[in-house]
């Protein structure tokens, strides 16, 4: 079995081993408050694990713990994989990030922007630009999501039926269409708003391909990489490791929810938050990246096109609180930060609200799972747990804060 494990002690890396211990007993601090359910965090640094620590539990009625093989639903952890998956397309030239979304998925031909309005009353007007690839890519398209709402654009997602990013019974393709009936919210290119955009591209990698997104990840990304638990379902013999989903509560706890039905194939396959992975899996899609797109003898991209996506795309060189006030930018820990074809990127270390290197990246998921990498440390980091809160825990400038007083050198 593939398991994360503690490769080199923490000093021969320059860790503090002591700085780690309250990195732990901070989180730790919030399972045992009943705040959180379990998690596991990996700190690696050139690649190899340094500190792997878990806590809690899997399935806290069951009393089952967090261990090195828990399957975790990665949600929006899912996009850094699926434009991986485009850019492989594009070094084979079969894509491109300039390409008209049109040229691959016709129904967005013609496309028409928000004018005013709201309701009856909402108008457009034609787009003067099209709609592109690299649009989709770096979330400039002008597509949203229905549950921001905050704009009237929004409201036509609800009254669609798109109000979990997906129409009801229908796969990948019917929902893209769906997408595609709607008016975007600006012209393509000269705001960011973050959407639905990357299950569009992963429908384009699908008519690209030929093949549909979960083979194509699993034949070009999983199998080639050793990634063996990643993927959008999970197998019988995998289910008892995967780890219970869990929402805050009214007075401060935690109770189990809804997550992603992953027992079987599922007939919409989200690029954009689909996935289910381990520690493990994470652990090697990350050293793929630290790496600039090669692992263990295996090239998937050009140190290049890895340059390219981990780099700032956003107008002028912006960072994500320069787009409006929507729920998805006005964060404090958008100070800073840009995003590049993927992943978000930091711009600006001095305005970020936890230390950060320059150029640091990665991207999290809405059930509380994080990695991000910084090439000016050498250092990888990962934190997962499963919970969806509706309030912020404010955890992650906490988890970067305390991993960077670790480092001595």
């Amino acid at each position: 079995m593939a398991l994360l494990r503690q490769e080199v002690d923490p000093i021969e890396v320059g860790l503090d081993a002591k700085a780690l211990d309250r990195l732990d007993q901070h989180v730790a601090h919030l399972v045992d408050e009943g705040r959180l359910p379990g998690f596991l965090l990996a700190v690696s640094r050139g690649g190899r694990v340094a500190h792997l620590t878990t806590h809690g539990h899997r399935d806290v009625a069951r009393g089952l713990p967090v261990e090195a093989d828990t399957l975790y639903r990665i949600y929006s952890m899912t996009k850094p994989v699926t434009s991986v998956a485009a850019l492989i397309l594009m070094e084979e030239g079969r894509l491109g990030l300039d390409d008209p979304v049109a040229d691959h998925l016709p129904a967005f031909a013609d496309r028409r922007v928000y004018a005013g309005g709201s309701g009856t009353g909402l108008t457009t007007r034609p787009a003067e630009q099209p709609l592109l690839v690299r649009h989709l890519m770096t979330h400039t398209a002008g597509l949203t999501f229905a549950f921001y709402h905050c704009h009237p654009v929004d409201a036509l997602y609800r009254e669609a039926g798109l109000e979990s990013a997906v129409l009801p019974g229908s796969d990948l393709a019917e929902t893209v269409d769906a997408y595609a009936r709607l008016p975007l919210q600006f012209e393509p290119g000269t705001q960011w708003n973050y959407s639905v955009a990357t299950n569009v591209l992963g429908r384009i990698i699908e008519v690209v391909s030929g093949q549909p997104l979960d083979t194509f990840l699993t034949e070009r990304i999983f199998h080639p990489l050793g990634m063996p638990d990643a993927g959008f379902h999970v197998t019988p013999d995998r289910s008892p490791r995967l780890a219970e989903l869990y929402g805050d509560t009214d007075t401060g706890g935690i109770e189990p929810i809804a997550g992603l039905p992953l027992t079987g194939r599922p007939r919409f396959l989200s690029g954009s938050g689909g996935m289910v992975a381990t520690a493990y899996d994470i652990h090697r899609f990350s050293e793929l990246l630290r790496r600039r797109g090669t692992l263990d003898g295996v090239r998937l991209l050009a140190p290049e096109t890895v340059d390219l996506m981990t780099r700032n795309h956003l107008p002028d060189n912006a960072d994500l609180r320069a787009f409006g006030s929507r729920p998805a930018h006005d964060e404090p820990g958008n100070d800073g930060v840009g995003f590049g074809l993927g992943v978000s990127v930091v711009v600006d270390p001095e305005r970020t609200q936890a230390p950060s290197g320059l150029g640091t990246y990665g991207w999290s998921g809405v059930a509380t799972t994080t990695f991000w990498i910084d090439p000016s440390r050498d250092l990888s980091v990962q934190f997962l747990t499963q919970l969806r809160p509706r309030r912020s825990l404010k955890l992650y400038p906490d988890l970067k804060r305390l991993v960077h007083e670790a480092v001595t050198d």
